[in-house]
């Protein structure tokens, strides 16, 4: 550790940095009232350390700096970033805040505050999303710092323990990065899912990343040779402009090479193209085409591949020219064109918009997306669980774009239907949709709209939402109120059902209690309890034969006769298979089907509903989705590597390339001759002159299994062989 002298140095040296960063946003007297904060925050957190052992000071000013210099926000953000600790942490309270620094920083801390707890560990975090973005719609600034916030402590993310880097990135990249997606923060979102990415990934992520730099040199000759006939010809077009080659993020080719189902070395376009013109506001448009027109002469461009947010810029404020063209040595690359005040907008997003005043299209986008999340956020769904998804689901879809009889243009999902944009233009219209006229021909509710549809909605006043509507909306805004709807009518018959369960209870001498509750939900197979008790109301559960004292004498028994039987045997964590907490501890556990991790893999416990412990795969999309929402119910778990297992794992591989001759059989031969693996089953399809197989295998850990990958790739140079789930 540093002496204190060498600390306050560096603490000065930071906060002249922040000051030098924030010089363009401030005003006259601004310097006064950051200092102010400044000494505040320092005073405050005096006697308070990071994790990593530096002054607690340090953090404030790190988000303060991210929020002037990288998103470029102004003084108000900067103060209430130096400031955002200090209510919760220390003794100062909102009151001191307001009379030291005014109401509308008060404000800001208050929100901050009150989304502190957002992931704690002990309350279930969909709920408290629910505030953060009730707290966001009052004044994005929240959000924004909230952002800064996590972003430096996704940097500093080294000095927490394996269970909380795993908490936090799987947070991180559940919602945080989508937020920063859809306030138009491209460059925030992208180093926030790398960060992720670093945490669940960590040997996937430095292997992508070595190889990305062990191509950099033959990448950077390729972005030179294409770029240099371009530039011959921007130089006569007489614009100022800049030219670059930008890597694609490790998150972004890792998502391809998952999707595509394919090696980090037939990835092809690992970077793109960036061409931005120092133009007038008046002659963006123009001077962006006539680029494209330029690039196009030149390179050869894929028109299914156009992406025009010029004419029409994204609802998160991004404008951009995309083109897809074929360059040299056959290998398409992407080109995005664009102008200074675009290209600060799509790194800085909302931000920006605020420094270009002329850009009223962000303001109104951002007021029209924050009054969405407000009407959302009104009706109370009992599932905020099923909210949170849902909200995701929207925070990162594409979009397409229709207008009303009366030529108002509407931005929707893509994938929206007709349904979807009557809820779009009110609640009441898609309430009482029957039908819907497009481009003056009559539709079904389930049309899926396309760009440039012209959309008039048929109603009646006798119609009303049906379960059948929740299959073919895609927005949230018309599945959360066609949900209300069907749920005020099942909540009359719930709680009819509810009072008869209470009775039958009371009567049994049994307690009303949540946890006898969660093992009727659990028995039952219900989603909650409206479900469970609507059961019981509507008469599919029969009251009469429910036996309490079968169901509600030990959860373990509930598990067993509540559910299907698990394939997966149960067992107790010993020290020769898993360690499970900080010591082990023995407990029983099972391999999670979705992921079905075997030793080699990172892996994590989670604690069911009913008790039993799921060990699944860190990189497992389900085990993400349950760290980002249920963190208190995580527990650690690591392989005990000290003593060989003697016991075979199953694992699955999906096998593709071109069919030969004789192709199964040096398969098979590879399998249980020469690697000697235990093959559980064997399945391949023949289409066209090339083939898809599946091998079910059983297997010591991730060393044998990549020992087998490796063999079978080496059959010929066109196989591909990927682990797939067991499924």
């Amino acid at each position: 550790m540093q002496d204190n002298s060498e600390e306050n140095k560096e603490i000065v040296s930071r906060y002249k940095q922040l000051l030098r960063v924030s010089k363009w946003s401030r005003e006259k007297g601004d310097v006064t009232i950051i200092r102010k904060a400044f000494e505040t925050a320092l005073d405050a957190h005096k006697e308070m350390r990071r994790k990593s052992g530096e002054p607690y000071i340090f953090h404030p000013l790190a988000v303060a700096r991210i929020a002037a210099e990288e998103i470029g926000l102004g003084t108000t953000s900067i103060v209430c970033a130096l400031l955002h600790d200090v209510v919760e942490d220390t003794d100062i309270t909102l009151a001191d805040i307001e009379k030291d620094f005014g109401k509308k920083v008060a404000n800001i801390i208050d929100g901050l505050t009150k989304i502190s707890g957002v992931f704690d560990t002990s309350s279930p975090q969909a709920e408290n999303f629910r505030k953060m973005l009730l707290t966001m719609a009052d004044d994005v600034r929240v959000i924004l710092i909230k952002l800064c916030d996590r972003l430096h402590n996704m940097r500093t993310l080294e000095h927490m323990s394996d269970k909380g880097q795993l908490k936090i990135a799987s947070e991180t990249s559940f919602i945080y990065a989508p937020l920063a997606h859809r306030l138009g923060l491209y460059a925030i979102k992208t180093e926030l899912e790398d960060l992720s990415l670093k945490y669940t990934q960590p040997f996937l992520y430095q292997e992508l990343k070595q190889k990305l730099n062990a191509t950099k040199e033959q990448r950077n000759r390729y972005i030179r040779s294409f770029i240099k006939p371009i530039k011959l010809e921007l130089d006569e077009l007489g614009v100022e402009y800049e030219i670059k080659g930008r890597p694609k993020s490790i998150h972004s080719i890792y998502n391809k090479m998952v999707k595509k189902k394919l090696e980090f070395e037939d990835v092809y376009d690992l970077f793109a193209i960036r061409v931005i013109m120092d133009s007038d506001y008046e002659e963006e448009k123009m001077d962006c085409w006539n680029v494209y027109s330029i690039v196009t002469s030149i390179y050869k461009p894929n028109p299914e591949r156009l992406r025009d947010w010029i004419s029409i810029p994204k609802s998160n404020g991004y404008e951009s020219l995309h083109a897809t063209v074929m360059g040299p040595k056959g290998q398409w690359v992407e080109v995005q064109i664009r102008t200074k005040r675009m290209d600060e907008i799509a790194e800085k997003g909302y931000a920006a918009h605020w420094k270009y005043k002329q850009s009223a299209n962000g303001a109104n986008s951002l007021d029209k997306w924050l009054h969405q999340i407000r009407e959302v956020l009104e009706i109370q769904e009992s599932n905020a669980l099923e909210f949170l998804d849902e909200f995701k689901m929207n925070l990162y879809a594409d979009e397409v774009f229709a207008f009303t009889p009366k030529g108002m243009l509407r931005k929707l999902p893509k994938g929206s239907t007709s349904l979807d944009f009557a809820f779009d233009i009110h609640t009441e219209i898609g309430a009482k949709c029957l039908g819907a006229k497009v481009n003056g021909k009559l539709v079904p509710l389930s049309y899926e709209i396309k760009n440039g549809d012209q959309i008039e909605i048929l109603t009646s006043a006798k119609q009303k939402p049906n379960k059948d509507w929740l299959a073919f909306v895609k927005t949230t805004k018309a599945r959360t109120k066609i949900k209300q709807s069907l749920k005020d009518e099942k909540r009359v018959i719930a709680s009819l059902g509810k009072e008869s369960l209470e009775r039958k209870l009371k009567n049994a001498g049994y307690e009303n209690s949540v946890e006898n509750m969660n093992k009727l939900i659990v028995y039952f197979k219900a989603e909650d309890e409206l479900e469970l008790t609507y059961q019981i109301g509507v008469g599919t559960i029969d009251k009469e034969k429910i036996k309490l004292s079968e169901i509600l004498i030990d959860s373990r028994h509930v598990h067993k006769a509540g559910t299907e039987k698990e394939t997966t045997k149960v067992k107790k964590a010993t020290s020769d298979e898993l360690i499970l907490g900080d010591a082990n501890v023995e407990l029983e556990y099972s391999f999670a089907k979705c992921c079905n991790p075997i030793p080699g893999d990172k892996v994590v416990g989670f604690i069911t509903v009913g008790g039993e412990i799921k060990i699944h795969q860190t990189k497992c999309k389900n085990a993400l989705n349950l760290m980002s929402k249920y963190g208190y119910r995580i527990i650690k778990a690591k392989w005990a590597t000290d003593s060989p297992s003697f016991e075979s794992f199953e694992a699955a591989l999906e096998i593709r390339g071109i069919d030969s001759l004789g192709l199964v059989s040096k398969v098979t031969d590879i399998v249980s001759k020469q690697l000697k693996v235990n093959m559980k089953s064997i399945s391949f399809e023949s289409l066209d002159g090339t083939f898809v197989g599946k091998l079910t295998l059983q297997v010591a850990d991730t060393e044998h299994l990549d020992q087998l990958m490796s063999e079978l790739k080496s059959i010929d140079e066109y196989i591909n062989v990927n682990r797939v789930s067991l499924d």
